[in-house]
């Protein structure tokens, strides 16, 4: 049955919470309001956003926020629920790191299309930027998760060229 489903493009949800990482269904647990489909893809969306955050081992309280503005924006959630998918994607993020990364990377690669992995891209060098400074770990994390997506490095650079001002490597060099 789920091979006939798939030859007619047809979602097994069963099949895809069954491939779910532990993280991806620890957030999407709590966001029961929404259909499956949509809480996984937030969830896996909140934690690479928490990833990047994460990646100079400290999640500032801009990152947060930006993390919070995001959040709010790619999704129906209100105020109170947004703060819960962050809170949780930024505790499974310190906790989990590692190959947690990767799997919920290639999760979010595997459920959406290249429109909305280009918009996480800009949304992680959003978040990175948020206190005015992406940091050499940052953006190597960045460029990183880009590769997991799919991106080549002249894609990913492309991306980067808004956040020009805010890289730490470039702001001692003269315009």
């Amino acid at each position: 049955m789920r091979a006939l489903r798939r030859l007619l493009g047809l979602r097994d949800d069963g099949a895809d919470l069954a491939r779910d990482t532990a993280t991806v269904r620890r957030i999407a647990a709590q966001l029961d309001a929404l259909p499956p489909a949509e809480a996984r893809f937030l969830a896996a969306f909140a934690y690479v956003l928490a990833r990047v955050a994460r990646a100079d081992l400290v999640i500032s309280e801009e990152e947060t926020e930006e993390m919070l503005k995001l959040v709010r924006e790619y999704s129906t959630l209100s105020e109170p629920q947004a703060l819960l998918v962050v809170q949780m994607a930024k505790t499974q993020a310190t906790a989990l790191a590692g190959t947690e990364n990767y799997l919920v990377t290639r999760q979010f690669k595997e459920m959406s299309n290249r429109a909305q992995r280009i918009d996480l891209l800009r949304c992680l060098f959003a978040v990175a930027a948020a206190d005015n400074n992406i940091s050499v770990v940052e953006n190597t994390e960045i460029s990183q998760i880009g590769e997991e997506l799919g991106f080549a490095p002249p894609e990913i650079a492309q991306v980067r060229a808004a956040y020009r001002d805010q890289l730490s490597v470039l702001k001692d060099l003269p315009h």
